[in-house]
């Protein structure tokens, strides 16, 4: 490969030259949603990411297999203690519908904010009670490794037992003393031999709707052995990539290490990659707060009718309207607004933050618009191969978003100069600025080259603005001169310029 990849992995604490186990092959897995409700926009932020590294993987050669899973059994309300009732089940229960039934609603919403976000699909995406057999296998060898234990139809993961050959807090950097005296003892629980050990096997109540036969009775898997009994199968005993929120560290991803190191004795990923939270005008979003939001509150263009089979109750009713935010953005104006964040940083949504960004993606996609009109000169006066450079530079540190696009501005800001006659590029240049922003901002950011929804807005203002030309054109041929000035006065101010040529008049965004 020619472009030298760094990624920061969560493993080791520092930027690392990415080598992959069997170049060109890559194998990528990302933790996908829990589908007992509706898809929110933490979720969309961590799966933007890594759909923003899937491409540039492959925009540099790479044959990327990525595997996101769906959760539709195992993942408990209690999801740190492993207890309570599953949460897929619960909706079921109180919705009055088979657990699949809420699987099935909220995975067609859940793909449909996907799509609307323009990302790619996974080449995988498998599900948890679609590989029963995968995690009583690889249960049963941890049981038979002498890590984990079976106590009245429930299995364990002996984690003391495992923490004497090897650092159970590897990937969190806490040692097993601080993760103890940190972990709450819970009623019920005596059957477990430590407080920190955590279920591979959960025995199923008579009332429990979701159940398997397995060695140790009738049951269903925890929630962290999915993960990992999946990538094993998918993507081999050690893989390169595995991704998801900075949430999932100290617990799910912890454990996943675990499980697999006890069963197959070798670290399973080389690359621990995780994004980071959002706030919303600078506050931790939380339900006590009031401040959480769905997609589809924020996105314009959401067409699920009310009597759509598939419909969720939050898709029914709402189409880009919460109180905290003044009006709904088209999904490609939240995808560039995620980018201008590094995906490991927080990303504060507010409503002057995207309202910036709709108009820092408008701009974007006219400077897009305008290459094709370009004149070509004899030179150029900016080096299109080094701003080329610059881009490449900008993704294999860490994929730095907010630095390529400052760099793709810089591309718009040449090509806006271009146009107004104040710079020049050769044909060559111009063709290359083209696949410039055909590869980086389409292809590797997943950008649309015009937002839906913006496309149709450009269109009308096209039309209106042709119409108010057309006016003062002919103000101008009955030599109203003071008309002339006057509307062309009032599109400036508007924030139209105007450029008179010989051929006629043409405008754009200021």
């Amino acid at each position: 490969m020619e472009q030298q990849l760094f990624i920061y992995n969560t493993l080791t604490r520092k930027k690392e030259l990415f080598k992959p186990l069997n170049a060109p092959l890559v194998g990528m897995y990302v933790c996908g949603p829990t589908l007992y409700s509706d898809v929110h926009i933490g979720n969309c932020r961590t799966f933007t990411s890594f759909d923003v590294m899937y491409r540039y993987l492959l925009h540099i050669g790479y044959k990327v297999r990525y595997v996101r899973n769906i959760t539709d059994v195992g993942h408990l309300v209690d999801e740190v203690a492993g207890e309570g009732e599953d949460r897929i089940a619960r909706q079921a229960r109180l919705k009055q519908l088979e657990p699949m039934e809420i699987v099935q609603r909220y995975a067609f919403g859940f793909r449909e904010v996907m799509a609307l976000l323009n990302l790619l699909p996974p080449s995988i995406e498998p599900t948890a009670s679609g590989h029963i057999p995968e995690q009583i296998e690889m249960t049963q060898k941890i049981i038979d490794k002498g890590f984990a234990y079976e106590k009245d139809g429930n299995v364990y993961f002996d984690v003391e037992k495992f923490a004497k050959s090897n650092n159970y807090g590897i990937l969190s950097g806490r040692n097993l003393d601080d993760q103890m005296n940190n972990t709450r003892e819970l009623d019920g629980q005596e059957e477990k031999k430590g407080r920190l050990d955590f279920a591979l096997w959960k025995k199923a109540k008579p009332e429990h709707i979701m159940r398997w036969n397995s060695p140790w009775g009738t049951g269903f898997p925890g929630w962290h052995i999915e993960c990992s009994a999946m990538s094993q199968k998918y993507l081999g005993d050690t893989f390169d990539i595995h991704g998801g929120g900075m949430d999932l560290i100290p617990t799910h991803h912890t454990n996943e290490i675990a499980q697999s190191v006890g069963c197959c004795d070798a670290a399973p990923v080389n690359y621990w990659i995780h994004t980071n939270m959002l706030t919303l005008n600078g506050q931790k979003m939380s339900r006590s707060l009031g401040n959480v939001f769905l997609p589809v509150e924020l996105f314009s263009g959401m067409k699920l009718a009310a009597d759509s089979p598939s419909a969720t109750p939050s898709q029914a009713k709402l189409d880009g309207k919460h109180p905290l935010f003044e009006k709904a953005y088209d999904p490609m104006v939240v995808r560039f607004f995620m980018m201008q964040t590094h995906y490991s940083s927080t990303l504060d949504f507010s409503n002057d933050a995207l309202q910036a960004a709709e108009k820092g993606y408008n701009r974007l996609a006219e400077s897009m618009k305008k290459v094709s009109s370009l004149s070509p000169s004899a030179q150029s006066t900016s080096d299109i191969k080094k701003l080329r450079q610059q881009c490449y530079e900008a993704m294999n540190d860490d994929f730095n978003t907010p630095i390529l696009l400052s760099n793709l501005f810089e591309a718009a800001r040449i090509v806006n100069s271009v146009y107004d006659g104040k710079e020049t590029l050769t044909a060559a240049d111009i063709e290359a600025v083209k696949k410039l922003f055909s590869d980086f901002v389409v292809d590797v950011l997943g950008l649309k080259a015009e937002a839906e929804n913006s496309g149709k807005q450009m269109e009308v203002l096209d039309k209106v603005v042709h119409m108010v030309l057309d006016m003062r054109a002919e103000a101008k041929q009955k030599k109203d001169f003071a008309a002339s000035d006057a509307i062309r006065d009032k599109l400036i101010a508007a924030g139209v310029a105007i450029k008179d040529t010989k051929e006629g008049s043409t405008w754009n965004l200021q």
